[in-house]
């Protein structure tokens, strides 16, 4: 920062010599409406913008009228009325029954992905280039374009292993882990390409099996690419509506985009308030897994971006 020498002259006449800091020169309106201004004026745009279905859903959930129309005066009235009605329901059923669903799928997502990876990383076998382009092609078709073929299949399945047919969470899970290669696996592999071969190596000389290079050394380097598939995989699993209506037929194996729908499909007996209120809660544990895995990723991604 530029400085400047004065000179400063005491009561009795003596200049003294002093240092002192230079301000920096105010930029005039113009300048930074062009340069800065506008940037601002877009990002507080984009806030109102991601907000606001936010906030209004929000104050419908304490709005005890039980409709949206009623919210447009957003929070006129402050009522718990719709969150203490969902104890009355099935609401925390279907929670019990998303997470279970959510989680062992994103679990099962990494640990298949991961091990996909590494072998298409690490080995070179016959059919290996295949492989990673069919992965790639497949990906391109939604998984629910099959759920026709998908539910031709659990109906034959059911008569023989009664958990894989209808109606039953496991079989809902083996539908969401059938596609949890593809882009899940090119999204790891690129990251596993990124760790030195030097280090395998340095590890099979003092020893090391496949197995605990893999568990104890490679697995620990990618955390954050892992940590990503593991949150896609939940989110997309959490609100993931067409295949669990479709398999899922009970009301008390529902999940909570299928239960939150149901209340809401009939038009003339919708239930705004509780749906406002089961929409509100859903929200929670998507966030609360975002804040603790976000910690991983940019803890990981910083410490892997300096080298010794």
């Amino acid at each position: 920062m530029a400085t400047q020498t004065s000179t400063v002259t005491t009561g009795r006449g003596t200049p003294t010599g002093g240092t002192t800091t230079a301000k920096p020169a105010r930029m005039k309106p113009g300048r930074y409406l062009s340069e800065l201004g506008w940037r601002h004026v877009v990002g507080v745009i984009g806030v109102v913008y991601a907000a606001f279905p936010l906030v209004y859903v929000f104050s419908a959930a304490l709005s005890d009228q039980g409709t949206l129309t009623g919210s447009n005066e957003m929070f006129g009235t402050l009522s718990t009325a719709n969150f203490e009605a969902l104890n009355d329901t099935r609401f925390w059923t279907w929670v019990y029954n998303t997470l279970l669903i959510a989680t062992i799928t994103a679990i099962g997502t990494v640990l298949m992905g991961a091990a996909a990876a590494y072998a298409f990383s690490r080995f070179r076998f016959t059919g290996r280039r295949v492989g990673l382009t069919a992965l790639l092609i497949i990906q391109m078709f939604p998984q629910m374009l099959a759920f026709v073929a998908i539910f031709l299949l659990l109906i034959a399945l059911g008569p023989v292993v009664p958990a894989l047919g209808l109606n039953s969470k496991l079989a809902v899970i083996c539908v969401y882990l059938g596609g949890a290669l593809g882009v899940n696996t090119f999204l790891m592999y690129g990251f596993f390409n990124t760790v030195p071969r030097e280090l395998d190596e340095a590890a099979k000389i003092d020893g090391a099996s496949h197995a605990q290079i893999y568990w104890t050394i490679i697995l620990r380097l990618v955390a954050p690419i892992l940590a990503v598939v593991a949150l896609l995989s939940f989110i997309s699993t959490f609100g993931e509506f067409i295949i669990a209506r479709v398999l899922l037929q009970s009301e008390s194996n529902w999940t909570l985009a299928v239960g939150l729908y149901g209340w809401v499909s009939d038009l003339l007996e919708a239930q705004w308030g509780l749906f406002a209120a089961g929409a509100v809660i859903s929200a929670v544990p998507v966030l609360l897994l975002f804040l603790f895995l976000q910690r991983y990723i940019v803890g990981g991604l910083t410490a892997g971006s300096v080298k010794g």
